[in-house]
């Protein structure tokens, strides 16, 4: 199990220096479904956008079950689901697009809803690992030019929140996103400067 999923495991990279994955820009989002799209690669394609929009850890992303998701054999526009990791609820909005590629995958794999969503090719009854959906990222951001030591998982996790951010500097939306209970794990996430991000706070409080 991913240490970063299980708060009672101590994380394999505890004094270590190893820095944050880059979040993905808008264009090369864009350029990522295009690639996975145009390729026909039905379960990439839905993993890589439901990463996006829900903003789930790697761990919970990957338990995720088809009726976590659909009900009446439709994906919903809205999920909520229990984080490993803190135990707290988090809800994230599926886009349209979203959607559609999922439904696709689960068309494609004939999945019901007790089915886990991504199931692995290994393991006959589970899901697929986070080292599993590591690899697989890491071979995304390599097919469209970038290098998979500054990019994984966790960048399509912070890809969202980030890109609003940038466009709005609206620190509070920002952590209200990935459902972070304080600044400081938002200052964090961004990789923004704490005083910076306390000054836009106090100034979005007053306006």
């Amino acid at each position: 199990m991913n240490a970063t999923c299980n708060p009672t495991r101590t994380p394999w990279n505890k004094g270590k220096l190893v820095g944050q994955k880059r979040p993905l820009r808008l264009q090369e989002i864009w350029q990522s479904r295009f690639m996975l799209d145009s390729q026909n690669r039905n379960r990439d394609l839905a993993m890589f956008n439901l990463a996006i929009d829900s903003k789930l850890r790697a761990c919970d992303l990957m338990r995720l079950r088809v009726a976590d998701i659909t009900q009446a054999g439709n994906v919903q526009s809205r999920a909520r689901v229990i984080q490993m990791k803190t135990g707290r609820p988090v809800q994230f909005e599926i886009s349209e697009q979203t959607r559609r590629s999922v439904e696709r995958w689960i068309d494609h794999k004939a999945l019901v809803p007790r089915d886990y969503l991504f199931p692995s090719r290994i393991l006959r009854s589970g899901h697929l690992s986070r080292r599993q959906h590591s690899r697989i990222a890491r071979r995304w951001m390599s097919e469209i030019g970038l290098d998979p030591a500054l990019y994984g998982t966790q960048s399509m996790r912070r890809s969202k929140a980030s890109i609003i951010y940038s466009n709005t500097k609206n620190i509070r939306a920002a952590q209200l996103l990935p459902g972070h209970s304080s600044l400081e794990s938002t200052v964090r996430y961004l990789g923004i400067d704490e005083d910076d991000a306390l000054t836009l706070r106090n100034r979005s409080r007053s306006e």
